[in-house]
This record gives C-alpha cells, sequence and structure tokens, in this order.
C-alpha cells in the first residue's frame, strides 16, 4: 500500500473509530490495515492512534496528523480532477464583471468564437464601473481599467490604454484651446471624476515628458459613471480624459477635440482580476486565457 493509500486509511479508521469498521468499508483484510498502520507509525516514529476496548482515537499527534492528511489529499484529488476536467470540455456557469465599453467593442463581438471553441460554459455577464466585491457576490472573475488597490486578488495585465484629453468644439469656441498647463489653469475647467470606490474627485493628469503632473481644474458637475462622463464632455460641460478607443469616432467626426496632445496623460493598465483558488476551475481558466487573448489583439 503507497503512502497516500495508507493516509487514507489512516483517516477512515479516525473517521470510523474502528479498524474493524475501516477495513470492512474500504474491503481490505484486518490484517492488512493492522500492518499498513504499524508501518506508518514506524516512518513516522510517532503513534498515530490509541487503541481502548471500545473504540480508536487519534492521539495528538495523530490529530495533526490527520490534518496534514485533510490538505494534502484534497491537494492531490484537486490535481486529479483538474486534468480529468482538461482531458473533458470545461463546462459550468461563470459569472463575470466587464467594463461596458470593453464589452461592448470588444469582448462582446468575439462571444461567438469563444461558444464555438467551450459550448458547455455559460456566462453570466455584467457591465459597470462600480467596485465589485468577487468573494461576497460570488463572481468569478473581473476586467477592470486603471491602478488597481492591493484586494487580495490574483491580477493578470492584459495591456494597457492610451488616453486623451479632449473637450467638445463647442467648449473651445466658447473657452478657447490651451497651449500649455498654464493657459489650462486660468479659465478653463473639468468634468470631474469621481472615483466609484473612493468617491474622491480625482484630478487630471499630464505627462510632461517623463513626469506625471496633475491639475485640478474648477468643475460645474461631477459624474461617477463613464457614459455619463463622456455625454457631459461632449455636452461641452468641461474638460475630460479618456481612453482614445471610447472617443475614437467623437474626434473623427470633430465632436471633440484633443487638448495639448504634446502632454497626454498616462496609459491605463487593463488587468484581469480572480480569486485565489489552489486548483482553478478549467472554465475559469479557459475563460480568463481568452480574455488575454481578445484584449492582446485589441491593445
Amino acid at each position: 500500500m503507497d503512502r497516500l493509500d495508507a493516509m487514507r486509511l489512516f483517516m477512515r479508521i479516525v473517521d470510523l473509530g474502528s479498524f474493524t469498521a475501516a477495513a470492512d468499508d474500504l474491503n481490505l483484510p484486518r490484517a492488512t490495515v493492522t500492518h499498513t498502520i504499524k508501518r506508518l507509525e514506524a516512518r513516522l516514529g510517532a503513534q498515530l492512534l490509541q487503541r481502548t476496548t471500545r473504540r480508536v482515537r487519534a492521539t495528538p499527534e495523530g490529530e495533526a496528523y490527520y490534518s496534514h492528511c485533510v490538505r494534502l489529499l484534497a491537494d492531490v484529488d484537486a490535481v486529479e480532477a483538474d486534468f480529468r476536467q482538461a482531458r473533458e470540455q470545461p463546462r459550468g456557469r461563470l459569472r463575470v464583471d466587464l467594463p461596458a465599453p470593453a464589452a461592448r467593442m470588444w469582448l462582446i463581438p468575439s462571444l461567438p468564437a469563444f461558444f464555438a471553441r467551450y459550448p458547455l460554459i455559460e456566462l453570466d455577464i455584467g457591465t459597470g464601473d462600480n467596485f465589485v466585491d468577487l468573494l461576497r457576490e460570488g463572481v468569478d472573475c473581473v476586467l477592470r481599467v486603471g491602478t488597481l488597490s492591493d484586494s487580495g486578488l490574483v491580477g493578470r495585465r492584459v495591456g494597457s490604454l492610451e488616453q486623451v484629453t479632449v473637450a467638445s468644439a463647442d467648449y473651445v469656441r466658447r473657452q478657447g484651446m490651451p497651449r500649455n498647463l498654464a493657459d489650462l489653469q486660468n479659465g478653463h475647467y473639468a468634468v470631474n471624476w469621481a472615483s466609484p470606490t473612493t468617491h474622491r474627485t480625482e484630478p487630471l493628469e499630464f505627462m510632461v515628458g517623463r513626469k506625471r503632473r496633475e491639475v485640478m481644474l474648477p468643475g460645474r458637475v461631477t459624474v461617477s459613471g463613464t457614459e455619463a462622463y463622456r455625454v457631459c464632455c461632449e455636452a461641452g460641460l468641461g474638460i475630460a480624459q479618456f481612453p482614445r478607443y471610447h472617443t475614437a469616432d467623437a474626434m473623427a467626426n470633430g465632436k471633440l477635440k484633443e487638448i495639448l496632445p504634446t502632454m497626454p496623460p498616462p496609459s491605463l493598465p487593463v488587468t484581469v482580476l480572480y480569486p485565489p483558488h489552489r486548483q482553478m476551475p478549467a472554465r475559469l481558466r479557459v475563460f480568463v486565457d481568452w480574455l488575454v487573448e481578445v484584449m492582446e489583439k485589441q491593445l
């Protein structure tokens, strides 16, 4: 009997409180059970079981060994299950949360190919900017843009997004086109962005050479949703900063004008986040790999 089988036998004896019951349950000769435990105790140099006339109990050393066996055998079973899943089609339901623009432009149009590859996976997709507590809300993974706080989640970087500073054509006609940061701070105002997580108003950011400069402008409106932020900017309510892809159409038709193009905002990291797993479910692993594959092609 190998060591893993000996561990399982030991655990069964503790669970049932009897050598005989464990032997019957595992369809083993009683002599084999006794011999295996003696060899196990000799190898460890510790007495694991205390035999009485009525019941077998674990000693303190046996209780500690039992706890180790539970963790070790669970890992072994998970590894074997993962390899079995790899031979089969990944299956099951996943809850994911994606930024609405990325979902609309890149990810959802690519889903037919994903489902053709993994027909037994079902997706429950949420879109939004708000903080999602993955563990509490039962979400399997999220795609997030921007600098992330230390959440205890596993992060996999998939790229970065170039940003631009823009204002509506009407705003530029009224307020003028700033030529530098000094101009910007003299008579201009912003559509202020409040973080959905911290609710703190964020400054505009500019890269001047290799240095990051922050500028806090007055604003007549503060928002915390991406769509509202864009609409307020297009309505001429102030200067705003977006990933370039988010404003490409409006800039192409002249609705939005780029501000200070030689001092762009810093790029935004794009990251897939998911809870730590001893063994990641196959359906989650292949979905994360697919997310990375799609985003790397776009970015």
